[in-house]
């Protein structure tokens, strides 16, 4: 499908500078673009690539200005934002690729699971006994609902996506592959001899709505309730929620974060890749966690800024990490100190 200059900048509310019968139909990165792609400009450290596209259109900001001509025949779209509109783009072309419906010969549905309309079950996919399935969504190859099982309308399930039984997916949630949501929590209790006991795990997980999860995470069941992510919360790869831990609304997490069970994460919150938090403990609304930091107590102040292991607040934090550059050359101060020291206290030993 091919989209012209001008029906991009419609779509946007942006503005055509250029041919604006220009078309595209397929979006590529600045750099590697070539005619037919389109591309967008938001970040000025890849400017110097847009002098040199091969791409036939790119979006820009409204204030941009080049500083070197353009590649001939390059037509800009001007837009408030140029990388809000690009992802407003990417749903659109998305929306109009081709959507798999039916259910394929090779998939098990239980016959006492409800299946909705227009809804898609890949091969050697499983929906399991008393399983329900809303309108639209996409079970990919090889995906395991357990029994009871509940998933909304217009979700997705990508391939290997593992649900255990009694666990709730919201609408338009999305699963990406590997991923396993109902797994038991890390529940052992220690015995006179030494060994460890199992602590069933009854309870469940529910994603609420508009939530999406990235590949080969690894969401624990509650012991007893629900661990719960809230609407709207991202998750990227690689990251594991432990039992009864509760995720507020979106909170965004980057890859190979840890949470520990019985934690509440507030709403709005970042969590930076490699993360932990320890368990039983509350962090509040709109916190903001930078990469590789350990958090060990309760973040009470909505809005702070946190980093390191253990995490500090935001000036704290950076003068401890300049601190810790500056310690070999603290130390050979202190060593010389040191021997000044003990010069001295012979010399008055002497007298």
């Amino acid at each position: 499908m091919q989209f012209t200059a001008e029906i991009i900048a419609g779509y946007l509310g942006g503005a055509v500078e250029g041919d604006k019968e220009a078309a595209v139909s397929s979006v590529a990165k600045i750099e590697e673009a070539g005619a037919g792609d389109l591309v967008f400009l938001s970040n000025p450290k890849y400017e110097e690539h847009i002098y040199r596209t091969g791409a036939t259109i790119a979006i820009v900001n409204r204030d941009f200005k080049a500083q070197h001509p353009l590649p001939e025949g390059l037509t800009l779209v001007r837009v408030d934002n140029a990388y809000k509109a690009f992802a407003s783009l990417l749903d659109l072309y998305v929306a109009n690729k081709p959507k798999k419906t039916g259910i394929s010969p090779l998939a098990f549905v239980h016959p006492s699971a409800t299946v909705g309309t227009d809804v898609y079950i890949g091969e050697y996919a499983v929906v399991g006994e008393g399983a329900t399935v809303g309108d639209g969504t996409e079970i990919w190859p090889q995906v395991y609902v357990g029994d009871r099982v509940r998933v909304g309308a217009g979700a997705k399930l990508y391939p290997g996506v593992k649900v255990y039984e009694e666990c709730v997916i919201g609408d338009r949630v999305t699963v990406h592959g590997g991923t396993v949501i109902g797994g038991d929590g890390f529940g052992f209790a220690p015995t006179e001899d030494g060994s460890f006991q199992k602590i069933p795990q009854i309870g469940n997980v529910v994603i609420e709505e508009d939530v999406e999860i990235g590949s080969n995470c690894s969401i624990d069941r509650a012991t007893m309730g629900s661990t719960r992510i809230r609407r709207g919360a991202k998750l990227d790869n690689l990251i594991q929620v432990a039992h009864n831990v509760v995720i507020g609304e979106s909170t965004v997490m980057a890859a190979q974060v840890g949470i520990a069970g019985s934690t509440k994460v507030g709403s709005h919150v970042m969590m930076g890749g490699q993360v932990g938090v320890v368990g039983h403990i509350t962090i509040a609304d709109g916190v903001k966690i930078g990469s590789q930091s350990g958090i060990p107590n309760n973040i009470p102040t909505p809005g702070v800024t946190v980093f390191g292991s253990p995490a500090y607040p935001g000036l704290e934090g950076h003068r401890i990490q300049a601190s810790v550059k500056q310690l070999p050359e603290l130390r050979k101060q202190v060593a010389e100190l040191a021997k000044q020291l003990r010069a001295l206290q012979e010399q008055l030993a002497a007298k």
